[in-house]
């Protein structure tokens, strides 16, 4: 056997420089060791705004991380932050040890305490990685993760962006009890604005005080610099605890290659990329001629204008940008749909089928439920290795939920009673509102334990949207 040989990995500051390529010596190495604080941070993205925030490293969002698929990674996670916190791999199969749950897969670390943990991270893609206690995520103790795949096409340059936002703390307790205020502030013209009923009260929201792409508000965002002639990979993750994002670049389409960091059976050519919470997509544009655009997330908030970075060549760095209108009207979105295509329904065949129907939360309600009932009362999915399992989702509710898979990747099979003639592979996907479905499709093939799937819009799964997925032959499951 050959020694093991290790690379610890600084803490640099999240920013929006390009990506360099990992060195020679970097991709040899057996094992990269990475050590995460959480500390509370005082956070300002524009100028008078001080939020108090959580951040590993001393930054939010989180230092970027970086492993070639194969190698292994050991992450010393330390916690000096005021309260308890977990690392959840998000989109990792990984030992459910490791998964970062509280009281699921591990006890919180305590303030003053550490946990390593250690795993080969797989599939390869872009991923993250988060704490799963409440009010660190809100807080911002997440950063994007990056498993490097050598079978992916090279890009001249490529860009790692967090869309995160600063919330209104003060909301979050009125919004877990139904009763905020905030409003919805989806773009113009989008699927979540065309739903709303006349006087809908979604008393579910949580007020934002900032935009922001990797720790800054435009005008003080980082610009990307690119070249006539590149061909250029962005890497986006949504972060925001509660809201969808639409991500547009002034005057270029947009192609979508991998979700969630997997590739697509067909890459797609979009205006904008629609990004739920905790989604993330690779999109690639060209640089065809000299100039200056803004990369935004779309939003009809006064706010939203501050969710920009500008995107421009040599020489033109005090252009004015090309910027978006805050509306998708006449404009094409990324979709499940529209990615997957459209096939004859065929009879879905598995071991195990389970149907969902996500309901509650009624204004005035703390209460969002799973077939009427919360967490801890939600039924489980019991699954023995090898199965193929079904599982369905209707949406009675007005919002969208973003319903988020431990330890598995799974296909999104069906949209809205549609069979998809290519299968998304996921680990995150919204379930539409006011009456949409969806059928997921996965193989129980992961390793022993409990995996939690819950909505991934922080209030929901506070509120009690969640259950799991149990190993019911595994020595281990409980």
């Amino acid at each position: 056997m050959r020694r093991s040989t290790f690379v610890r990995a600084g803490a640099g500051a999240m920013f929006a420089a390009a990506l360099a390529p990992l060195s020679r010596a970097a991709r040899a190495r057996d094992v990269v060791e990475y050590t995460l604080t959480a500390r509370d941070v005082p956070f300002s993205p524009v100028p008078n705004l001080r939020f108090d925030g959580r951040g590993f490293n001393g930054i939010i969002p989180g230092p970027v991380l970086r492993v070639v698929h194969g190698q292994r990674l050991r992450a010393t996670f330390v916690n000096r932050s005021a309260d308890a916190a977990t690392i959840h791999w998000h989109g990792m199969i990984l030992p459910n040890a490791m998964d970062g749950v509280e009281d699921v897969t591990q006890p919180a670390v305590r303030e003053g305490a550490s946990f390593v943990y250690e795993f080969t991270p797989d599939p390869p893609g872009t991923r993250w990685y988060h704490d799963h206690v409440s009010g660190g995520l809100e807080r911002g103790l997440y950063g994007l993760f990056i498993v490097e795949d050598p079978n992916d096409e090279p890009a001249d340059t490529e860009f790692a962006l967090v869309f995160h936002d600063v919330p209104r703390l003060s909301t979050i307790d009125a919004a877990m009890a139904g009763t905020s205020h905030a409003p919805m502030v989806d773009p113009l013209n989008s699927p979540e604005m065309t739903a709303m009923k006349p006087n809908d009260r979604m008393g579910d929201e949580v007020a934002y005080a900032a935009h922001c792409v990797n720790g800054r508000s435009y005008p003080n965002t980082e610009p990307l610099q690119v070249k006539v002639g590149q061909r250029v990979r962005l890497r986006m993750l949504n972060a925001n605890p509660t809201q969808t994002r639409y991500v547009r670049l002034a005057g270029h389409r947009l192609t979508v290659t991998h979700a969630d960091g997997n590739p697509l059976a067909r890459p797609l050519d979009v205006d904008a990329v629609r990004i739920g919470v905790a989604e993330r997509y690779d999109a690639w544009f060209e640089v065809t001629q000299p100039g200056a655009w803004l990369l935004q997330g779309l939003s009809s908030d006064p706010l939203a204008f501050e969710q920009a970075v500008v995107v421009h060549t040599p020489g033109m760095e005090n252009a004015t940008p090309k910027a978006s209108p805050q509306s998708l009207d006449g404009i094409e979105f990324f979709s499940y749909q529209h990615a997957g295509g459209s096939a004859t329904a065929t009879p879905l065949r598995g071991d195990r089928e389970f149907s969902f129907v996500l309901g509650g939360g009624e204004y005035a309600s703390s209460r969002w439920t799973i077939n009427g009932a919360v967490w801890p009362h939600t039924p489980k999915i019991l699954v023995r290795r090898g199965d193929t399992v079904i599982v369905h989702f209707k949406n009675t509710t007005g919002m969208d939920h973003p319903m988020h898979l431990h330890g598995h990747n799974f296909d999104i099979v069906a949209v809205d009673g549609t069979r998809l003639a290519h299968p998304l592979v996921k680990d995150t996907s919204l379930v539409r509102s006011n009456g949409g479905t969806m059928t997921w499709r996965f193989a129980a093939t992961s390793p022993a334990g409990r995996w939690l799937l819950h909505c991934h819009n922080e209030i929901h799964m506070m509120d009690g949207m969640r259950t799991e997925v149990v190993y019911v032959d595994d020595a281990h499951s409980s």
